[in-house]
């Protein structure tokens, strides 16, 4: 992604050592943020030298990509409805996609605030985020188009509502969770989807 690319490891040990140190990064990230983040941080953190960090990364940037290369994928999962669908049961397809986005978007929060911070600083993360979204409102726009009772609504109309509702979804879950410490607003994931949907 940021053209620096991390050592994977091939022994159990070291596979083991590189989850430690993404451990170690997603709580000083979580604490210190993107900007303030410091590879000595995190090497300090996960109690290695920090020579012993750049075995496994190059930089800062290289570090956080790892952490949330993951983290798209699982949001896009846990975010499609599987129980039901929109032709046939709208409200109970759009319930189930938005609790699973806010359930992992919650226990994933952390990291999701550093990615928005990450990518007002970073273009290569403004551009992760980007895609990430779009993958979302593209699945959601073609499953309107699949509704029945949408075909009435031209292309920009049925895209301009996926992402609108893809917008109001994606900042409600940043205000609740991400920024949950500047307010006392108390968003239970399964009350906020019932809301939102």
């Amino acid at each position: 992604m940021v053209g620096a690319v991390s050592t994977v490891p091939t022994t159990p040990k070291g596979r083991h050592t590189r989850a430690q140190l993404l451990l170690a990064a997603r709580r000083v990230f979580a604490r210190d943020g993107f900007v303030g983040a410091r590879m000595s941080d995190i090497a300090t953190e996960a109690g290695v030298s920090l020579g012993g960090l750049y075995r496994y990364f190059v930089n800062k940037e290289n570090v956080f990509e790892s952490l949330i290369e993951d983290t798209h994928e699982q949001l896009y999962r846990a975010s499609q409805p599987v129980e039901h669908h929109l032709s046939t049961d709208p409200y109970a397809a759009l319930l189930e996609a938005n609790q699973g986005y806010l359930r992992h978007y919650y226990e994933n929060r952390d990291v999701m605030r550093t990615l928005i911070e990450a990518a007002n600083v970073e273009p290569t993360f403004r551009d992760f985020w980007w895609k990430m979204r779009s993958r979302h409102t593209e699945r959601f726009t073609a499953s309107l188009r699949r509704a029945p009772n949408m075909r009435e609504l031209d292309e920009l109309e049925l895209r301009l509502g996926a992402d609108a509702m893809a917008c109001m979804v994606e900042q409600a879950a940043y205000v609740w969770y991400a920024q949950e410490a500047l307010h006392d607003l108390d968003a239970p994931v399964e009350d906020a989807a019932r809301v939102l949907t």
